[in-house]
């Protein structure tokens, strides 16, 4: 059995890695291969098959907490969205200097996407920087740091990065604990590469703007846009609150965050025709969501699952231990790969090798993968969702991204990983 469910895990796992190439959906691919390898596990194992479907809905009640807070997070954030909620923040921006202007959009998306999600997060930057300037070297470095902040700010955070996210329902790490551990590594991740983008903003001191900022200030903007802006932050910053003081699973908080939000959105619009509430409502924001990556990691964790049920996963992580001189040296070997293969699915996998008994709740090793597979993919454009929608948005080759970004992000994750060793040195 062993060897037929590892050959349809790596021929899945390949397929994801190469869809470019091979021109199938990875969505597609993890769903097939997770479904499969339980059909393997119930034709091969030696246990009554009424215990393997027992055992596949234990696993499916953890997938499907997990599917159900990402759904909810990512339809309060398309909720605010539709309300033009983010103009609250980007009207704001009001400089005229390069070099302010890469501080500015570095330090909003960084804390930006500590509250929404990196994804989000980045595509909204990007769409402000298409606004204020043309197509050009200038923007081109920008959308590269918005890439590297999103990704550093995703990761102290429990709802920021699916990550931190994976880590934090799995019980890995607290909210607390992860964002006091990791806040100041993940601001050395981002400070870093900026102090280096800044001498290079040295020579465009004054930005050539694509519409004046008064424009950009003066854009459409809706009534209710601030108070469900507010709602949106609140709703979701109050999740990992009502998860610490009930002791319920997050997507509980996630529900009651998107009804408070619809219930905002609801006040504003109840005087208008239906046609008109129904563009603001939730069954239109979930037409926004990414359905998509939702289905996809359900596939990675039934794979995952999967190969943690027979061994296979608890058996590499003995070779790992027994064959690298540290867990640290492997962690930020993880970092490294996240950059080529999906991290949400790396994260999951270790999970999987390392139990809770052996390396309990905010133990250093969950919070070393969490800074390491979080900020590690912004060393490719293609190593995370914010620099694959990013690329996409501004037609960054990958090429270009290897030469101009990819050594900042390189040298902003040495120094992340630096801080976080002092840091456990002095604590501990």
């Amino acid at each position: 059995m062993i060897p037929i469910l590892l050959l349809v895990a790596i021929l899945g796992y390949l397929s994801v890695i190469l869809e470019s190439p091979i021109r199938i959906n990875k969505t597609i691919t993890a769903l097939l291969t997770g479904t499969v390898c339980w059909v393997v596990i119930a034709i091969y194992s030696h246990d009554d098959q009424h215990l393997v479907t027992e055992k596949l809905m234990e696993y499916f009640g953890e997938i499907s907490g997990l599917l159900i807070f990402l759904m909810g997070a990512m339809t309060i954030v398309e909720l605010v969205d539709l309300h033009k909620g983010f103009t609250v923040i980007t009207s704001r921006i009001r400089t005229t200097s390069v070099f302010k202007l890469l501080w500015i959009v570095a330090f909003i998306t960084f804390f930006l996407s500590s509250l929404l999600d990196n994804l989000a997060t980045a595509i909204i930057m990007v769409t402000l920087l298409r606004k204020l300037m043309p197509k050009g070297e200038i923007r081109m470095i920008l959308s590269g740091i918005v890439v590297i902040a999103a990704n550093a700010g995703g990761a102290f955070s429990p709802i920021g990065d699916v990550t931190t996210t994976l880590l934090w329902i799995g019980g890995q790490v607290s909210a607390f604990g992860i964002v006091k551990i990791l806040i100041l590594p993940s601001i050395m991740v981002l400070l870093v590469p900026v102090i280096i983008a800044g001498f290079r903003m040295k020579g465009f001191a004054v930005l050539r703007a694509q519409v004046s900022m008064a424009q950009v200030r003066q854009e459409e903007k809706m009534r209710g846009s601030m108070s469900v802006f507010i709602a949106g932050v609140l709703g979701l910053v109050m999740v990992p609150v009502i998860k610490a003081i009930t002791g319920l699973p997050p997507f509980i908080g996630v529900l009651i965050s998107l009804s408070m939000v619809s219930l905002v959105s609801i006040v504003y619009h109840r005087n208008k025709s239906q046609e008109e509430k129904d563009k603001f409502s939730v069954a239109y924001a979930l037409t926004k969501v990414d359905i998509s990556s939702i289905l996809y990691f359900m596939g990675i964790l039934l794979m995952v699952f999967a190969l943690q049920e027979v061994g296979i996963l608890k058996e590499m992580a003995n070779f790992l231990i027994t064959n690298l001189p540290n867990t640290d040296s492997m962690i930020v070997a993880i970092g490294v790969l996240s950059s080529i293969v999906d991290n949400g699915s790396l994260v999951a996998a270790t999970q999987g090798m390392f139990s809770l008994a052996d390396y309990p709740i905010d133990n250093s090793l969950w919070e070393f993968i969490a800074l390491c597979a979080g900020t590690g993919g912004s060393m490719l454009v293609i190593g995370s969702a914010a620099g694959i929608a990013v690329m996409e948005k501004e037609k960054i080759t990958f090429m270009w991204y290897l030469k101009k970004i990819t050594p900042l992000a390189v040298i902003g994750y040495i120094a992340g990983i630096v801080t976080y060793l002092i840091q456990v040195m002095i604590i501990h």
